[in-house]
This record gives C-alpha cells, structure tokens and sequence, in this order.
C-alpha cells in the first residue's frame, strides 16, 4: 500500500509548491498529480485513483467543497484533507459533513501538516492488518495526537502565512545560500523581518544556515533549503 498516492488541489502555484515540499520531507506519501480548481480535480481523482487528496475550499472554476460534492456524488473513492484559509463554522461543518479525515486552517506549521499526515498513514497501516478492529484501536486511531494540536498548528506571533510561503519560494529557486538582505529585497519586507522567518524555517528544518566568514565586519549568516 506504500507509498500513500497524493494529489494537490490549489490554485496558488506557490502555496502548492509549499505543500508539495512539505509533504515530500514526509515518509511514506508520493505526490502523483497537482491541480489549480477543483474540475481539475475530479478528473484526477477519476484517472489517477490517488488515496488522499489534499485541497483548498476557495479556488476559480470549481471550489473545494463543491469537489468533495461532485467527489461523493461519482462514489469515487479517495480520502480528503482540506488545507484552507476558511473558518466560518457552516464551510468547516460542509466540508466535514462531505467526509474530510482532516481540516487544517492556514497558517500552520510543518508538525501540523506533518501529525495529521502521520495519523492517516497509522490509519491506513492498521486496516490493512486486520479485518475487523477493537473500539480501543480505533478510538487511538480517531483521537491521536489532538492534544495541544491549537498551539502548534499556527504561526508565531507576528509571522504571515503568505510571507512565509514566499520566503520559502524564493530560497527554493536560489542555486545558491541567500541572505536575509537579498531575501528581504526579493520579497519586499524589512531585513529583521526576513530575518525572523528565516529563523522560522531553520527551527522547522526546512532550510540550513551557512554561516559565511571572512572579509571585514561579522561574518553573514546565509540560507538555503535542504
């Protein structure tokens, strides 16, 4: 059953590419297929059989709830996990009555994303052990890792999700180690700015600091992703 088979349904190209990163540091998940709405991805869903597809709600064409609809309504079999900006509680209880297994609000963070993908794989391990399963097993399965989860699944104070995944864009296309100044004039922000989602990243291990010496002055802390 490994790896889980993915596809992405988000009309950001930069925000995809985010969680295509995201989910690629994650073991066991392949991503087959990306889409930018959500006629695009039904008919993944349709061609490709993924096991879990992962969308946004708001996007051109065809929305992420009116997907998961036309998903239910052709009884193709996919499990969903919705990653989206929504948080009134009628599009949350649409999208959860339409049997999403997760719904991640932006921002978050990597262990957000990271928990929730971790708990599915658990999930798909142990039914495919066994044919039947105790209310116990289950139950674990339902309600790990809920604890605390509202802390760790947002931003630091003062840091934007949108600012966030540009900054990680920018590093990604640098052939080479970038410094929070040229990070800072790429992307339109304050250098200190820059420099506190660089330490962001760092903490999250998605990008390593080179620290480069000589010349006169300090030495110049520079990033580039993994």
């Amino acid at each position: 059953m490994f790896p889980i088979r993915v596809i992405l349904v988000e009309d950001d190209p930069m925000v995809r590419e985010v969680h295509r990163q995201f989910i690629e540091k994650i073991d066991g998940f392949s991503i087959i297929g990306t889409a930018s709405n959500g006629v695009e991805g039904i008919k993944l869903v349709h061609e490709l059989r993924p096991d879990l597809a992962i969308i946004d709600l708001y996007m051109p064409h065809l929305g992420g709830v009116d997907m998961l609809r036309g998903i239910r309504s052709k009884a193709l079999s996919v499990d969903v996990i919705a990653i989206t900006a929504a948080d009134d509680v009628d599009t949350i209880h649409q999208v959860l009555q339409q049997g999403a297994i997760d719904y991640i609000m932006k921002p978050f963070t990597f262990e957000r994303i990271k928990k929730s993908l971790e708990n599915y794989k658990e999930y798909r391990i142990k039914l495919s052990e066994k044919e039947s399963i105790l209310q116990t097993e289950l139950d674990e399965i339902i309600f790990k890792n809920t604890k605390n989860e509202s802390n760790e699944g947002n931003l630091p104070k003062g840091l934007n999700f949108n600012t966030l995944t540009k900054v990680a864009m920018f590093i990604s296309q640098q052939n080479n180690p970038v410094s929070a100044e040229e990070v800072a004039e790429s992307i339109g922000i304050a250098r200190i700015t820059a420099r506190r989602y660089l330490d962001y990243l760092e903490k999250e291990g998605r990008v390593k600091l080179h620290i480069q010496y000589g010349g006169v002055g300090r030495p110049v802390n520079r990033y580039a992703m993994y």
